[in-house]
């Protein structure tokens, strides 16, 4: 037993929300079979109970070049062709501002071929965060089965992929929304995805944020992966088991530690804005939980999904995404890719 779940373990109430016993025998999932939090568990979230105990019980930390805390970047891929409604409402977006040129382009990329889509961006991305010293990963599905469209076939982004890894950043696996319960289905995405790519991955987030405590631990373990980063709040921000650090997680059921890490998943664009009623309150929110982390020398991942990026109705969420990079720069933070957190945490902490 490693000595983070001995100290957790003194602390009945601690060790429970920890492990998140209660999502063991849940009474309620919402329609994606997802945990339903109660209230009292969402107003709660945005303290970080758990990693707070560790650290007045003796856990240190620390980071690559002195720095005092880290924010894990990712992006999840799920389109890399705007749908019909997005563009829609991107063209009449840019008419409002009497953009002709680029509502045009909103609705007539296709014509020009699909390698224009405004949501191909990643080369994009990638220049925002490199400005801030920063790297980040993107997560692609490779399922075929979703219960909206099929989004994209891997293998037709090929280039994107490479270039995306040789600039050193990290690709990882966005699980389909059918395969989170069926390690035969994560390891044939795993191998698609490692085929087009030329390497192994370690990284992983599910679609949907579908996730049961504790088996999807376990399948990723056995699928071959070293991170996850799906455990966080899908209709909320905030830390889901009081935790702001990556840890392993521990099987209530077989009394042992999995062999896989936990980077929890802190603040998604959506979760935010749906949440929040202006850009200020999204940022007071969102600057909070940083200063929060920071306070415990912990790390917070942010999930901002590619399509937002080339989304001009979602103009505000990318100006927020700069905003965070800008302040966590000022703070010096390490800002960088789950893949580069794993690395460190596994062989630094």
């Amino acid at each position: 037993m490693s000595p983070m779940h001995e100290i957790l373990m003194k602390n009945q109430d601690i060790w429970d929300l920890f492990t998140r016993k209660e999502e063991y025998s849940p009474k309620k999932l919402d329609e994606h079979q997802r945990f339903l939090f109660s209230e009292k568990d969402l107003r709660n979230a945005s303290e970080p109970e758990v990693s707070r105990y560790l650290m007045k019980h003796g856990m240190q930390v620390e980071f690559p070049e002195n720095k005092s805390f880290a924010v894990c970047l990712t992006h999840d891929v799920d389109d890399i062709y705007p749908p019909l409604s997005h563009s829609l409402l991107s063209s009449a977006y840019c008419l409002k501002q009497l953009d002709l040129k680029g509502s045009a382009d909103q609705l007539m990329w296709k014509l020009r071929g699909t390698s224009y889509s405004p949501y191909l961006n990643f080369s994009k991305i990638m220049d925002i965060e490199a400005r801030f010293g920063a790297k980040s990963s993107f997560y692609f599905i490779t399922a075929e089965a979703d219960p909206v469209r099929l989004r994209y076939d891997i293998e037709d982004i090929e280039d994107h992929l490479g270039e995306i890894s040789d600039r050193g950043w990290e690709i990882g696996l966005h699980g389909g929304y059918y395969s989170y319960d069926s390690l035969e289905k994560i390891k044939q995405e795993k191998e698609r995805l490692e085929a087009a790519l030329g390497r192994k991955v370690i990284g992983f987030r599910n679609h949907y944020l579908r996730f049961k405590t504790p088996d999807s631990w376990e399948i990723l373990a056995d699928a071959g992966f070293g991170y996850d980063s799906t455990f966080g709040h899908r209709y909320s921000i905030g830390f889901r088991n009081g935790m702001c650090h990556p840890f392993n997680p521990y099987n209530l059921n077989t009394g042992k530690e999995i062999d896989i890490l936990e980077i929890p998943l802190v603040v998604m664009d959506v979760a935010l804005f749906a949440t929040c009623k202006s850009f200020e309150e999204a940022w007071e929110r969102t600057k909070n939980l940083i200063d929060t982390t920071a306070s415990l020398n912990g790390v917070i991942t942010l999930l901002w999904h590619n399509f937002v990026f080339g989304c001009k109705f979602r103009k505000d969420w990318t100006r927020l995404y700069e905003k965070v990079l800008h302040y966590c720069y000022g703070r010096k933070a390490w800002i960088t890719s789950g893949e580069e957190i794993y690395r460190w945490w596994r062989d630094g902490v």
